[in-house]
């Protein structure tokens, strides 16, 4: 019977260590893959599949890549969610004795990445890990900067869901006992191409999970961590941390502390209202240009952007943090010259955290170094400027940096300016550091000095001007000769290696210097990269310092983001409050505003409370601008809490809970689920998780189904809120019916969106106005998004039709009857009458305001 080769046999040893990634196994200069992982490769990287003999019948199928270019054909796999392990020789094969030993370094998942290539500056990477128990315990990592969270959340789909939604995880971490679970949950929502592992059932067990978090973080409990109760939050960070260290094969250095999500310091945001108030991405297109995100961003650093994402998409609700916020950025406004030296110093601060993962993993390279050095260069001077700060937050933050002096001073001393991305190379430690690397760069300098003067004694030796030394990894070095000068060759030169257009020769004199010149220059790339390895442990022993100056610097950068978006758009500093109330002067869309082509953008204003203006019913036609108004709303609510200036001429924001939105739909199909169904569902939630201290806005509920089922849900919506809720609510609507309510129930007040007719033609003012409307123009907006003129006409005529109920349509009843009763137009006019607000007209508008509802009588048909 066949038997695998020994190389092969290791192989198979090592792959039943990651039976779900392919293995990267190193041979010599390449990284080849075997049997099915070969297979696999061949085809996601475009490789030429060939074979090996393995001792079996049939040759081992086999592909492979340079190692020097690996990483590339590892990011293409890990983008297409392959897990990766690398194959390493542990040992020089040239002192190997038999078989060279090799292991698993480390395994690459989607979720684990560090490679600056591929990773985005301005976004974290995040593994998830869910612990599944009487709470859903969520731990999460970004492991390319060591940002480490656990918390606990109701357990529920729903709660499974929006966290899905706002970690947005790179990779899921599950126990294998729920696997079967995890997957219907997926099915179940139509969740596609997420990453995820099943891990084993014993790292999320409550008893290793807490060990493995205590071990990990050097603490005998996690009390100073504030996780000490939050047995299921321990369960999934305890499994993460696990999984970590299985994968990475290091010690995490850089994972060095625990942070826990206080649901109860934040403003919970769904997923749908992150969606539907474009806080990262546009609903069009998913882009982040035309989100709040993009307005926001002014920040200098890869640090700031990715916190500024954060702050977005994890509002405050502590009133103090808030105001702390607000008076460093306060600050900042108004002192520009302050803000741009603090801009200056951060020009130059490259991705600290992911320099810090380098660090942590051993694979920073001199050209890193001298990007940290190049970051710290600013922190003095940043350090001094905040120190006379008045605000406290900035206070605060000056005191976080630290100046890393002596890693500044450090990195100056050693690293040459002009190193290259190789650490074995040599020419890294500059000439002063290390007296043993100076003396042997001098003898090797000293050789090559030699070998200059050798060539021109032999030019001048030989009459062959054109005659060189060279040198290769080869053949070492030697004489080169064109063939042009073959009959000028001397007797002492010893033929070494002939090309087509020249030889190469050796001297027994340039053979005695050869060993001499190549030991040294072998011994100071050797000595150079051990002192690089010393170097780089005084690094590891920083990496809590400067990871701390890295948070500091980041949230300095924010606040001076802040703060020039409020100088150069004109916002206010909103005053917070726990009142209950949302006063807005003035407010705009802050997005709208800057992408608007027209002139400047109306400003409207906004009063909730929780007595009389508990509910705004707004009425209007379409395109006229309730989505925007309402949005607009929700983003100054949520900026307030951030910490941002707002787009308004003064505001005062209560703390608010949580921001729930619906506004607009869209079919499902893959889900089978039609655009009532998918509002449906939104509705229900945020029915269900709303408190009094929620901020609801509703755009057209009941729009998806029949005009009598739409109403009758929309108006017991109404009635559920007031009664059940008291949230304070804006709630569009073309169901002109719903403005009776404000009749029935103090907390609502009508308004509409001001609009002018000019025979049938309609201008949109974007005015709130106070009082309802019962017109929603549809005709004539459908005549400005160009459908063709007859078929506008007709529509008209239809809609008078219509609004006369003389449309010659079968009828039940006695058709006698019918003609005999009250014309509707009249009604019509009735209507219309009541709702005017005589003191907003013009003379010129009255008359023509009458001769319009005379004519509309008088059009009546005779019967």
């Amino acid at each position: 019977m066949a038997q695998l080769t020994p190389m092969m046999q290791q192989y198979m040893k090592i792959k039943e260590e990651c039976p779900d990634a392919l293995l990267m196994y190193r041979l010599g200069d390449f990284y080849e893959f075997f049997f099915e992982d070969a297979k696999i490769a061949a085809k996601e990287l475009d490789l030429v599949l060939t074979g090996r003999d393995c001792g079996l019948e049939e040759r081992a199928p086999m592909c492979g890549v340079p190692f020097h270019a690996a990483d590339s054909y590892i990011n293409k796999l890990i983008s297409k969610n392959y897990k990766v392990a690398i194959c390493e020789q542990l040992e020089d094969p040239a002192t190997a004795k038999g078989m060279v030993k090799r292991g698993i370094i480390r395994i690459v998942t989607p979720g684990t990445v560090t490679d600056s290539a591929m990773l985005e500056d301005k976004e974290n990477n995040y593994i998830l890990s869910i612990a599944f128990s009487d709470q859903l315990g969520l731990a999460y990592c970004d492991v390319s900067t060591g940002a480490f969270f656990v918390y606990q959340a109701d357990s529920s789909d729903a709660a499974l869901l929006n966290e899905l939604n706002r970690v947005k995880p790179r990779e899921v971490l599950i126990p294998d006992g729920k696997r079967a679970d995890f997957e219907q949950f997926l099915n179940d929502h139509h969740i596609k191409d997420l990453f995820y592992n099943s891990y084993f059932d014993w790292a999320f067990e409550t008893q290793s999970a807490y060990r493995a978090l205590t071990e990990h973080f050097h603490a005998e409990n996690l009390r100073g961590y504030g996780c000490e109760q939050m047995t299921a939050a321990q369960q999934a960070g305890g499994a993460l941390i696990t999984y970590l260290h299985d994968t990475q094969k290091n010690s995490l250095l850089h994972i060095n502390t625990i942070r826990v999500v206080d649901q109860s310091r934040n403003m919970m945001l769904d997923a749908t209202a992150i969606r539907n108030l474009e806080l990262t991405q546009t609903i069009r297109d998913g882009e982040k240009r035309g989100s709040l995100l993009w307005l926001l961003d002014k920040t200098k650093t890869s640090l700031g952007a990715r916190m500024l994402k954060q702050y977005i998409e994890n509002p405050l609700n502590d009133l103090k943090a808030i105001n702390n916020r607000l008076e460093a950025v306060l600050e900042l406004k108004e002192d520009l010259s302050l803000v741009e030296e603090i801009k200056t110093a951060l020009k130059g601060v490259y991705d600290l955290e992911r320099i810090i993962t380098k660090i942590s993993y051993a694979s920073l390279n001199a050209r890193d170094c001298l990007s940290l050095k190049m970051s710290l260069a600013g922190l003095p001077r940043l350090k001094e400027l905040l120190s006379t700060a008045h605000a406290s937050l900035l206070l605060k933050l000056a005191r976080q940096i630290d100046p890393l002096d002596d890693i500044y001073a450090l990195i100056e001393a050693a690293i040459c300016e002009d190193a290259g991305l190789s650490i074995r190379d040599g020419g890294i430690i500059k000439t002063g550091y290390n007296c043993e690397i100076d003396q042997l760069r001098d003898t090797a300098q000293n050789g090559k000095n030699w070998l200059a003067e050798l060539e021109a004694k032999e030019k001048e030796a030989t009459g062959i001007p054109k005659l060189k030394i060279g040198y290769n990894k080869v053949f070492g070095y030697y004489i080169e000769v064109t063939n042009s000068y073959a009959d000028q060759i001397p007797y002492r030169y010893i033929r070494k290696q002939t090309l087509v257009n020249c030889e190469r020769f050796i001297t027994e004199e340039l053979k005695s210097m050869e060993d001499s010149i190549l030991n040294a220059e072998e011994r100071q790339c050797a000595k150079e990269y051990a002192v690089f390895g010393e170097i780089r442990l005084t690094l590891e022993g920083a990496i809590s310092r400067i990871q701390k100056s890295a948070v500091a610097i980041a949230a300095i950068d924010v606040l001076q983001s802040f703060a020039a978006v409020a100088y150069e758009y004109n916002y206010v500093m909103p005053d917070m409050t726990t009142d209950g109330k949302i006063l807005i002067q003035d407010g705009r869309h802050p997005v709208v505003e800057k992408m608007s082509r027209q002139a400047s953008f109306v400003p409207n204003d906004v009063k909730l409370d929780l007595q009389k203006n508990n509910m705004l019913l707004i009425t209007g036609p379409n395109m006229a601008g309730k989505s925007t108004y309402m949005r607009q709303v929700g983003l100054i609510v949520l900026m307030a809490h951030i910490g941002s200036f707002v787009p308004a001429q003064a505001a005062s924001i209560c703390l608010v809970d949580r921001i729930f939105t619906r506004v607009g739909a869209s079919d499902d199909l893959a889900s089978g689920q039609s655009t009532f169904m998918v509002e449906m569902n939104e509705l229900a939630n945020i029915l269900n998780h709303a408190t009094q201290n929620s901020l609801i806005i509703l755009d057209e509920i009941g729009r998806g189904t029949s005009t009598i089922d739409g109403l009758s849900i929309a108006w017991a919506t109404v009635e559920y809120i007031i009664s059940r809720i008291g949230a304070k609510t804006m709630f569009a609507t073309h169901y002109h019916e719903l403005i009776e309510l404000e009749q029935l129930f103090a907390q609502i007040k009508n308004y509409s969106i001001a609009a002018r007719e000019f025979g049938n033609e309609i201008v949109f003012l974007h005015k709130i106005v106070p009082h309802g409307t019962d017109k929603s123009f549809g005709v004539e907006v459908a005549k400005l998004a160009g459908l063709p003129e007859e078929l506008v006409v007709h529509a008209r005529q239809l809609l008078q039709r219509f609004q006369a109920q003389e449309l010659d349509l079968p009828k039940d009843g006695n058709e006698d009857e019918q003609k005999e009763r009250t014309p509707a137009n009249e009604n019509t006019v009735i209507r219309k009458l009541r709702r005017i607000d005589v003191n907003t007209l013009t003379p010129l508008e009255a008359l023509n305001l009458i001769g319009e509802l005379q004519r509309e009588i008088d059009d009546e048909p005779s019967n």
